[in-house]
């Protein structure tokens, strides 16, 4: 699980590098929206294929049923955990 300070600090650091703006949240005024700016878009859109081809590459040696079996494994796992 991750911390509230530990995400505060990621976002601080995001923020720095132009790649993501905070907003007050118009409807939960104890809440704020983070949105990516062009910046931050445009590094995705570079780092997705080569994040899409290693994902390929891991799991490219299982089988159809295999890579069912790992998704239900670690969706379980993330329940346990709180991350789903």
């Amino acid at each position: 699980m991750i911390s509230t300070s530990a995400v505060a600090q990621r976002l601080n650091k995001l923020e720095a590098r132009g790649l993501v703006v905070r907003e007050a949240n118009s409807d939960d005024g104890r809440g704020t929206l983070v949105a990516l700016t062009n910046a931050g878009k445009e590094l995705i859109e570079r780092a997705l294929p080569d994040h899409v081809a290693t994902e390929h590459a891991i799991l490219e040696p299982l089988t159809a049923e295999e890579r069912a079996v790992l998704a239900q494994l670690l969706s379980k796992l993330g329940r346990a955990i709180g991350v789903y």
